[in-house]
């Protein structure tokens, strides 16, 4: 846990909304000058609380409009099978996001793929016994309620 000022949080909290704003911009909305302000960023991202500067795109213009989510049991459960699955996945461009969980199936994985045709060969090449899975399960996504956003969660 890194110890963070009311400066630090309030920064986080501009940047994680719009990391674009100038540096004098984010100076004037903390009350801390121009190079009090970059000296923290360069802090933050040294500190690798601030990990990456990206741009968020709209999966629909990019041909990815259909996100699904992806229930994997594995075959084994140990150590071994799900290092070798968690690397396997990496492999695949239409995982956007892929988490280890715990219940009765092994790992969630978020699929973004432009057509159904996309994800049928995905699960020939991803899901199979091939890789140690057993089943899975797919659920499509009909519209987003709440988009994952880093910017809504507290800082704490």
């Amino acid at each position: 846990m890194t110890d963070l000022d009311h400066f630090d949080r309030r920064l986080i909290e501009l940047v994680r909304k719009d990391n674009l704003q100038p540096a004098r911009v984010l100076a004037d909305r903390v009350g801390l000058s121009l190079s009090a302000v970059l000296r923290r960023l360069r802090r933050l991202r040294a500190m690798k609380v601030i990990v990456a500067d990206i741009a968020v795109v709209d999966p629909a213009l990019t041909g990815s409009a259909l996100t699904m989510h992806v229930l994997v049991r594995m075959r084994e459960a140990g150590p071994r099978s799900m290092d070798a699955y968690a690397k396997e996945i990496l492999r695949h461009p239409e995982v956007t996001a892929a988490w280890e969980v715990t219940g009765e199936d092994d790992f969630l994985l978020k699929v973004q793929v432009g057509a159904m045709q996309e994800y049928d060969a995905f699960t020939r090449r991803a899901l199979t016994e091939d890789h140690g899975v057993l089943q899975f399960k797919t659920m499509i996504a009909i519209r987003t309620v709440v988009e994952d956003d880093a910017s809504r969660r507290p800082l704490r």
